[in-house]
C-alpha cells in the first residue's frame, strides 16, 4: 500500500509541475473552448445550456490530453521498473500483458476519438451544422470500440460471468462482450455528459476511483491498482485548477477516456454491479438526460424543465460550487454504498 500511495503522490507532483505550462500552451494555440451556439443531437437549440455557460468561452479544454499523456508515460515506467527490479506482478488473471494492453488501449484509443471531436469544434465548427461530431457517428465509433474491448475481456482475460450480490454467479459466455460494450459506451457518455460545471466530473471521478483502488488492492490485482494509484494523481492536481472559476476543462478528450476506462476497470474487477452504485451521480446525470431525449423524440415536449439533473439544479438557481460540493456529498455515499456491495457475499 505504501508504495502506490508514493506512486499517487509522484504523480500528483509531475501532473501539477506541467499542467500550467500546459495552460499556457492551450491559450498560445487557441485550443480553447468556442463561443458558438449549442444543439442538441435533434439539432435543437439549447438556450439554457448556452445562458449558463457563456462565461466559459475561451477555457482551454485539453486537460484530458495532459492526463492522459502523462498517465499513460508512468504507468509504462512502473510497470518497467517492477519488471527491472524483478518483482512479481500478481493479478487476478494469468495474462498481465493482456490485462495491462486492455488498460492501455481503453485509455487511448477513447482519448483519440475525444481529441478529434474537440478539434472538431474548435477548427470546423463554422462549418458544420452540428456542435461537434454528429452523436450518431460519435457512437458508431465508440460502439466499435467498446466491442472490441468486450472481445478482449472475453478471448484474453476469459471473463464471462456476471456476480450479482446475493443472487450469485452466472455465466453469460459470448454475451459477456456486448453486455461489457453497453457499460463502456455508457460511461463514456455519462462522464461526457456530466462534465458540465467546474470541478464536477473530476471530483466525482476521484471519488468514484478511490472506491475501486480499495477494490483492487483488496483482491491484489497490481497492474489495476497501480494505474488507479497514477490516475488518481493526475486527476487531482487536474481539480485544483478545475475547480470554480475553473482554469482549464478536460474537454471530450478526458471525458470520453476517463468514463470509458472508469468501467473497464469495472469489469476487470469483475464488479459491474458495482459500477452502477460507485458512479451513482454518472448514472443520474445520464438517465435524466437519456429520458430527456426519448421524451421528447416520442412525445414532442420535454419530460424536465432541461436536463441533465445538474443543469436543472442551476435552473433552479444553485450555484456552481453549491451543486458540485452538494453531488460530491452523495459520489461519497454513493461509493460507499457500491463498497458494501462490492464485498457482500
Amino acid at each position: 500500500m505504501e508504495l502506490h500511495l508514493l506512486v499517487t503522490l509522484l504523480s500528483f507532483a509531475v501532473h501539477f509541475f506541467l499542467i500550467v505550462p500546459f495552460i499556457n500552451i492551450l491559450y498560445r494555440i487557441k485550443f480553447q473552448r468556442a463561443k458558438q451556439e449549442t444543439r442538441d443531437v435533434f439539432d435543437n437549440p439549447t438556450p439554457i445550456f448556452d445562458r449558463f455557460h457563456q462565461h466559459k468561452h475561451g477555457t482551454p479544454v485539453g486537460g484530458g490530453i495532459l492526463i492522459v499523456a502523462l498517465s499513460t508515460i508512468l504507468f509504462a515506467l512502473s510497470l518497467t521498473t517492477f519488471s527491472m527490479m524483478g518483482t512479481h506482478i500478481t493479478s487476478n488473471y494469468n495474462n498481465v500483458p493482456g490485462e495491462v494492453f486492455i488498460i492501455f488501449f481503453t485509455f487511448i484509443s477513447f482519448a483519440l476519438l475525444g481529441v478529434y471531436d474537440d478539434l472538431h469544434k474548435i477548427l470546423f465548427l463554422k462549418r458544420t451544422k452540428f456542435f461537434g461530431m454528429r452523436m450518431r457517428h460519435k457512437l458508431i465509433i465508440m460502439t466499435a470500440l467498446a466491442l472490441a474491448i468486450g472481445y478482449w475481456l472475453y478471448s484474453t482475460l476469459g471473463i464471462s460471468i456476471l456476480y450479482v450480490p446475493l443472487l450469485g454467479v452466472f455465466d453469460i459466455g459470448v454475451w459477456y462482450v456486448l453486455f461489457a460494450a453497453f457499460v463502456i459506451v455508457a460511461f463514456a457518455n455519462a462522464v461526457n455528459i456530466t462534465d458540465g460545471l467546474d470541478g464536477l466530473a473530476s471530483s466525482l471521478l476521484i471519488v468514484a476511483l478511490a472506491g475501486f483502488w480499495v477494490i483492487a488492492r483488496s483482491i491484489i490485482d497490481v497492474p489495476t491498482s497501480l494505474f488507479i494509484a497514477i490516475w488518481l494523481g493526475g486527476m487531482l492536481a487536474f481539480m485544483y485548477f478545475n475547480v470554480y472559476p475553473a482554469r482549464i476543462f478536460m474537454g471530450d478528450t478526458g471525458a470520453l477516456s476517463f468514463g470509458a476506462t472508469f468501467a473497464v476497470i469495472g469489469l476487470i474487477l469483475g464488479k459491474p454491479f458495482a459500477l452502477p452504485i460507485i458512479g451513482g451521480v454518472f448514472v443520474v446525470e445520464i438517465t435524466t438526460s437519456l429520458l430527456q431525449l426519448l421524451y421528447k423524440k416520442f412525445y414532442r415536449k420535454k419530460l424536465f424543465p432541461v436536463a441533465p439533473l445538474h443543469l436543472w439544479l442551476q435552473l433552479r438557481g444553485w450555484e456552481e460550487p453549491k451543486i458540485v460540493m452538494r453531488l460530491l456529498v452523495f459520489a461519497i455515499l454513493f461509493s460507499l454504498l457500491g463498497l458494501m456491495m462490492a464485498f457482500t457475499r
